[in-house]
């Protein structure tokens, strides 16, 4: 039988060298991200290296860059993965250009370097501006519960966390008695081990005990913090026996979600009317309320730096309130829509069902009563929620990688440089795709 096949003979060598410049498509995503790198400064990440050219060589920071916001880009922010991805996927291997770092050294990049990579964001949003996606007008704050590293079955309570230390302090003591009585057979007990080293078991229980004590100390620190901050003397002097702290990743809290409550983060972002990411930022706090005046003077302060100025700022419910709406008062050049309640009532006014408990929020809901502030107020929808929806599904963020406050605040501005970078890639093939 005679078939009619392309040739197949995956032991044919290559007559002559292949040029990685062929294995992608000229407008592939890759290729955009390798050109966006090469023109940002990473002089800040270059200075951590030795200038005398001493010691073992380096994998080269944009190499590394480059690989790190193509994989937030197509959803595969685990070093892991990502060190897989260099062996396995033809566009990672284009950027990385024949090297292939173990996950370790991916992971330790990010790690050693996250501040330095959170820097960018100003200046890939530089790029939005000269691509006409960053427009002075409408832009529009609100913030999504994010996974944190952690189990929310990892909660202890206070009052758990006292017990278990005193369970733990009568363990090590028994365990220290046991290791005297048996001093003398220390031969059979530690082999060829100097015999100082602690018993396995002693030691394990020892770190569980330290990590109890740092717990403890952390819900300590919170409850003198809500006291200062809330200059009430009716708190309890003492810790609540109920408060809670995730053994796992001390910073993360409880939040409730549209799909019940997971042990988290909740993210924050204010957008325009193009979609793109002019701030963000993240928070342990389940309530957005604190998160309004940080958010919008961190978005007019990135915009002022591009030359450009708001007009009109939109928030949905869970920033009004009494601190927030005097903020708004004392802006005069920039106008504030915030939902005074809910969305579906908007336009209705104040009456005794819809009670308006300020002033301030009356005066609100006569400005959203307006219809074309009732019109502006609907491109709120339209702007902040898909981005939040883009990131989470098309980009891959399920949640952090990373632990602590700081970090998970760095993973989530790599999330958001990679969203604008996605913007930008988009407009730019789009308008060659109209030129072609």
């Amino acid at each position: 039988m005679h078939y009619n096949f392309r040739s197949y003979n995956p032991r044919q060598s290559y007559l002559l060298p292949p040029s990685l410049d062929e294995w992608l498509p000229q407008e592939h995503l890759a290729r955009f991200i390798s050109e966006v790198v090469d023109s940002l400064d990473l002089s800040e990440i270059k200075r951590y290296y030795r200038a005398n050219g001493q010691g073992n060589a380096a994998y080269h920071p944009s190499m590394m860059v480059k690989v790190l916001l193509y994989a937030y880009c197509v959803g595969i922010p685990s070093s892991r993965k990502i060190a897989k991805a260099l062996i396995d996927d033809v566009a990672f291997r284009w950027l990385a250009a024949g090297n292939f770092p173990d996950f370790r050294t991916i992971s330790e990049f990010r790690r050693r370097h996250l501040k330095a990579l959170m820097n960018l964001f100003s200046r890939v949003l530089l790029l939005c501006k000269e691509a006409g996606l960053v427009k002075a007008g409408i832009i529009a704050l609100d913030g999504t519960k994010v996974k944190a590293n952690a189990s929310i079955d990892k909660n202890r309570t206070y009052e758990s966390l006292m017990e278990e230390e005193k369970e733990l302090r009568e363990k090590v003591e028994e365990l220290l008695k046991s290791a005297e009585q048996i001093d003398n057979e220390e031969d059979q007990l530690y082999g060829d081990k100097r015999g100082d080293e602690l018993p396995e078991e002693l030691n394990t229980v020892e770190k569980r005990l330290k990590r109890i004590k740092e717990a403890k100390r952390i819900l300590e620190d919170r409850h003198k913090m809500e006291t200062r901050k809330r200059a009430d003397k009716s708190l309890e002097s003492e810790v609540n026996p109920k408060s809670k702290i995730n053994m796992t990743d001390t910073d993360s809290r409880i939040q409730k979600s549209a799909k019940g409550y997971l042990q988290g983060y909740n993210a924050q972002a204010v957008v325009t009317e193009d979609q793109v990411i002019v701030a963000c930022g993240v928070t342990n706090e389940a309530n957005d309320v604190h998160q309004f005046i940080p958010m919008v003077e961190a978005a007019k302060e990135e915009l002022r730096e591009l030359g450009e100025e708001p007009t009109t700022v939109l928030a949905d419910a869970g920033y009004c309130t009494e601190a927030n709406l005097e903020y708004v008062e004392s802006q005069e050049e920039i106008e504030y829509l915030i939902a005074p309640g809910k969305e579906s009532k908007l336009g209705k006014g104040c009456n005794s069902k819809r009670k308006c408990h300020s002033e301030r929020r009356k005066q609100m809901a006569r400005a959203l009563k307006k219809p074309v502030n009732r019109f502006i107020y609907g491109f709120r929808k339209i702007m902040v929620e898909p981005v939040f929806g883009q990131i989470k599904r098309c980009q891959g963020l399920g949640k952090f990688l990373l632990r602590g406050m700081e970090k998970v605040r760095g993973e989530f501005t790599l999330w958001c440089i990679t969203h604008n970078l996605l913007k930008l890639y988009r407009r730019n093939t789009s308008k060659i795709a109209t030129m072609g």
